[in-house]
């Protein structure tokens, strides 16, 4: 199933929600990249022990002077939650048409509901590259920024200029081979042994179920 097409694979898709979870127990360990921003709280950098050890076969594939940082990995189910609510609220507002399908089929292309969301289950990193000094470099359009306020450009297969398309490109290359999965609306969102994960790759279940409280 491609990652990025004109008709991407969303969230919302009930054939997510139909992946059967075989949860391997691990713990939530230190992501062990640098943070993107001071003052990240220490349990939005911890992900699952595996993707850990896949971030860091990431980080060695990038080409000298360039460095994974994180945004966030784990995310609670409560502020999963949150976050759905409050963009569906601004998704409603700019489609007054849209029936509740249609609203979380369209909040689903920037946050994940919550019974399947990757962040959830600690499976799922929002990252983006920084150089030597820490500085964030521009991959298009701002890590997290909505479609609507991006005007599309956070879509990874987006048209942005040339210095962020082999920026964007760079950081595919390196997170695919350390085997996660883009969520093809947002450029910054990779994810390894969640429930998307296991329908984009073909494997029979996911290796992460969600983590609470």
């Amino acid at each position: 199933m491609p990652l990025v097409s004109d008709h991407p694979l969303l969230l919302s898709d009930p054939r997510v929600a139909a992946v059967p979870v075989a949860d391997r127990g691990e713990p939530l360990v230190p992501a062990g990249i640098r943070a993107l921003r001071p003052g990240t709280p220490a349990s939005a950098l911890r992900v699952r022990t595996d993707v850990a050890r896949r971030l860091a076969a990431a980080q060695r594939a990038l080409p000298a002077g360039l460095h994974l940082a994180l945004s966030e990995g784990w995310r609670s189910p409560t502020a999963q939650a949150a976050i759905v609510a409050r963009y569906a609220a601004t998704v409603e507002a700019a489609h007054p048409g849209a029936d509740a399908t249609e609203v979380a089929r369209l909040t689903s292309r920037y946050v994940s509901p919550v019974e399947v969301a990757p962040h959830v289950a600690g499976a799922a990193v929002d990252v983006t590259l920084v150089d030597d000094d820490g500085v964030e470099l521009d991959l298009g359009c701002p890590l997290d920024a909505t479609p609507e306020d991006s005007d599309g450009r956070c879509f990874t297969a987006a048209h942005v200029p040339p210095t962020s398309r082999t920026l964007r490109d760079t950081l595919a290359a390196a997170l695919t081979g350390a085997g996660f999965v883009n969520y093809p609306t947002e450029w910054w969102h990779w994810s390894h042994g969640d429930r998307y994960w296991a329908l984009v790759t073909g494997a029979p279940a996911a290796l992460h179920g969600p983590v609470g409280p």
